[in-house]
C-alpha cells in the first residue's frame, strides 16, 4: 500500500514515518496553506490512502489568526479528502477533543454536539465537517494530549521545568486522556488500510489514553516515572490564564473504536515509560 502522510516533523507524523514505509510530505513538498497544492499531491503521487497529519496547532495563536488556521485545518484537509473521493481512495484526518465545549464529566462520544470553545477548535470543526461532506472513504480520528519523544508536548515541558524547580503549579480541574502518538499513528494506519477493504466504516471515532487524569496528575506521573524530585501543586484552570479557553472536560468515549476495528484506549502509564526511556539522557 503506497500510503501518502501530510506532514514530516510532527509527532504523529514521526510516528508513523517509523512504523510504516509512508511518503511523508513537509511544508516545501505541499503546504497547508495553499489547499489546491495539496490536492495536486494527492493527485501526483496517487496513493492509495492518504494520512493528514499536519495543521495548525498553536491554540493560542489561532485566537489572533483565525482566518489563517481555518485555511490550514479546514479548508486543506476538505481539499484533500475532495481529492481523495475522486480517486476513491480513504482519507484519515486526525482530529481533537477541542470540538466540544468541555461541560459535564462524562465522555464525550463520537455522535456528541459540538461546540468549540475557540478559533482552534472552530477550525477544526469546520475540517471535520469539510471532510465527511467530500463523499469519499474516510475516518475522521479524535484525540487527545498527544505526547511523544519528538516535538514540543507537555511531556518534555514538564521535565524541562522539572529539571529547573522544586515546585510546579500545574492545572488540576481539566481532565483528560493523555494519548500517545505511537498509537495514534498505529489507529491511523489501521484506518486506512481497513477502509480500502470496508468503506462503509467512514465516520468519527475517538481515541485517547487511559485512565483520565488532570494536568496535575499527569505531571506527577511524569515526575514519578522519570525520578524529577518536584512537587506538584495542583490550581484551577482560573489561575493559569491564557488567550484561548481550554476545555474542563476533555474525555472522550472510545468504544467504537474499539467495537468497529478491535483498538483498545493505550494505557499512558505504560506508553510514558517508553518515551522516558527514548529521552533519558536529554535532560539535567
Amino acid at each position: 500500500m503506497t500510503l501518502l502522510v501530510f506532514g514530516k516533523t510532527g509527532q504523529v507524523a514521526q510516528a508513523l514515518q517509523s512504523q510504516a514505509d509512508v511518503i511523508a510530505l513537509d511544508r516545501q513538498a505541499a503546504d497547508l496553506a495553499d489547499p489546491a497544492a495539496c490536492a495536486r499531491a494527492i493527485r501526483d503521487h496517487a496513493p492509495h490512502a492518504v494520512i493528514n497529519a499536519a495543521g495548525w496547532t498553536a491554540v493560542d495563536a489561532a485566537e489572533d489568526n483565525e482566518t489563517a488556521a481555518t485555511v490550514i485545518n479546514a479548508e486543506a484537509p476538505g481539499a484533500m479528502a475532495r481529492a481523495c473521493a475522486d480517486l476513491d481512495i480513504p482519507f484519515i484526518q486526525i482530529s481533537t477533543d477541542y470540538v466540544f465545549d468541555g461541560t459535564g464529566t462524562a465522555p464525550f462520544r463520537p455522535d456528541s454536539p459540538v461546540a468549540p470553545l475557540g478559533a482552534y477548535g472552530r477550525s477544526k470543526q469546520r475540517g471535520e465537517h469539510a471532510v465527511a461532506q467530500a463523499g469519499g472513504p474516510f475516518a475522521i480520528l479524535r484525540t487527545s494530549w498527544v505526547f511523544s519523544a519528538h516535538g514540543t508536548n507537555f511531556v518534555k515541558t514538564m521535565l524541562r521545568l522539572g529539571a529547573r524547580h522544586d515546585r510546579l503549579s500545574v492545572v488540576a480541574d481539566q481532565i483528560g486522556g493523555p494519548t500517545p502518538a505511537a498509537d495514534i499513528a498505529a489507529c491511523c494506519l489501521t484506518l486506512a488500510e481497513t477502509l480500502r477493504h470496508r468503506p462503509a466504516l467512514s465516520g468519527i471515532y475517538h481515541l485517547s489514553g487511559a485512565p483520565d487524569v488532570s494536568w496535575a496528575g499527569f505531571a506527577q506521573e511524569i515526575f514519578a516515572q522519570s525520578g524529577l524530585d518536584c512537587a506538584v501543586d495542583p490550581i484551577p484552570g482560573a489561575d493559569y490564564p491564557q488567550k484561548a479557553q481550554r476545555p474542563a472536560n476533555s474525555r472522550l468515549d472510545c468504544k467504537s473504536l474499539e467495537q468497529v476495528f478491535d483498538i483498545s484506549r493505550p494505557d499512558w502509564r505504560t506508553r510514558l515509560a517508553s518515551v522516558l526511556a527514548d529521552l533519558k539522557g536529554s535532560f539535567p
